[in-house]
């Protein structure tokens, strides 16, 4: 369902279809998620409030309550849709890190745990 639908094989593409039919819900869901990953995909954060709304009117709890949350900060969302940079590079420079440090716990100190920064990569 995640899988945008012309990229599905031919028989798959027949099953969600009979899925969908038979799931209101489900379909509702599917239209929703696949017009939610169609924003960053296309840089449309514009069209988020819409979205929201379609999501809140819908009887999805969980989506409800995914729109509530990404409308605390809506700005910021909007512009994490909207601009075509990220931190993407940063955050995996972080998490890298992250796990080495978590390794090294207790086992070493900081001048092999930097030696494993540097050269890890």
């Amino acid at each position: 369902m995640l899988t945008r639908p012309e990229a599905l094989a031919e028989g798959d593409r027949i099953q969600l279809k009979a899925v969908l039919a038979n799931c209101p819900e489900l379909e509702a869901l599917a239209g929703l998620v696949r017009s939610f990953a169609h924003m960053p995909t296309q840089l449309q954060g514009h069209q988020l409030p819409a979205w929201i709304e379609a999501a809140t009117d819908a009887d999805l709890p969980s989506l409800q309550r995914f729109a509530r949350h990404l409308e605390r900060d809506l700005d910021a969302v909007t512009a994490g849709l909207s601009q075509s940079w990220n931190s993407g590079v940063v955050e995996d420079h972080v998490n890298r890190i992250k796990m080495l440090k978590r390794q090294m716990f207790g086992r070493a100190g900081f001048d092999l745990l930097r030696k494993r920064v540097l050269v890890y990569r």
